[in-house]
């Protein structure tokens, strides 16, 4: 009897201190696989690990659940890789709804936004763990290098490759206002097919990425400069936005648009922008990415 309350009381201890870290494992993964989907099935392998391990010795909860999460991570990042290769079309991050929790379970909202996710796709998978628990989740070198059974020299190292690799493929961010306005101008040109309001908002270098993978008659190459992205924004425009609805929504820490036609939902619209103008237009249409952001929305 005594035993099985013994037990009892132990497993609600374990399954409070799980639900606690819950939020930090999720954003870890996520951040480490651009993926709210494989995210959630590593949270779950988590929880199987934790409920099935000995955690009479284990002192601090949070730091083993981590440990468990980026390796599992990392292990599914890695394989994550070789089959993106085989991805129809431009390879997108999962949107997610950050209005509840900005931070998505970290310190600081670092690595979650759309751009900075596809571009990390480019790092390793251990850089990429590595940058995500010192900017993101700031956790100390040395326990960084536990948790990748590395040394803290190399850890250093990981993260400063990574930094690196990002400030190198993108310039300064604009405020959240201005990201906002260029997003409205953007999105009214982009409407109307206003070639001269397009070409004004977008930077020289800008790239429009389609992510439908192969489901929808996204397009299934980058379109890359300046005119040719405003060219081919002017020439669907009568094809694409005449009977869609358009709903203001946040994704990943920024605004961003949310396209729906009879009801339905067909593209989210999320920007990047600097100084220069839009670097990157993402629309996310593939319904495998779409569908589950939408579900996720509130009100």
């Amino acid at each position: 009897m005594h035993a099985g309350n013994a037990d009892s009381d132990a497993l609600d201890r374990a399954t409070k201190e799980f639900l606690a870290a819950r939020p930090r494992l999720f954003g870890i993964a996520y951040r480490v696989l651009g993926s709210s989907a494989e995210a959630e099935d590593i949270v779950q392998e988590a929880w199987l690990r934790w409920h099935n391990t000995d955690r009479t010795h284990i002192v601090e909860p949070v730091a083993f659940l981590t440990t468990v999460t980026a390796r599992l991570a990392i292990n599914v990042a890695q394989s994550a890789r070789v089959r993106r290769e085989s991805y129809v079309g431009p390879w997108l991050p999962d949107p997610i709804d950050t209005s509840v929790d900005p931070q998505v379970g970290a310190e600081r909202a670092e690595a979650l936004e759309l751009a900075v996710l596809f571009l990390m796709e480019k790092l390793n998978p251990v850089e990429r763990a590595a940058y995500v628990l010192r900017e993101a989740f700031d956790y100390p070198y040395g326990q960084i290098a536990e948790i990748l059974e590395t040394g803290e020299a190399n850890t250093r190292q990981l993260v400063s490759r990574a930094r690196k690799h990002l400030n190198a493929e993108r310039r300064k961010r604009v405020s959240p206002a201005e990201h906002q306005r260029l997003l409205e101008v953007f999105l009214a040109a982009a409407r109307t097919g206003d070639l001269t309001v397009l070409e004004d908002v977008l930077a020289a270098d800008v790239v429009s990425y389609s992510d439908g993978g192969g489901v929808r008659g996204a397009s299934k190459v980058p379109v890359v400069g300046r005119p040719r992205v405003a060219k081919y924004l002017a020439a669907f425009a009568p094809r694409f936005w005449p009977e869609t609805d358009i709903r203001w929504v946040e994704a990943n820490g920024r605004p961003s648009v949310l396209v729906s036609a009879g009801g339905d939902a067909v593209a989210l619209l999320c920007i990047d922008a600097s100084a220069e103008g839009i670097d990157r237009i993402m629309w996310v249409m593939n319904p495998s990415k779409l569908l589950p952001y939408v579900a996720s929305l509130r009100g």
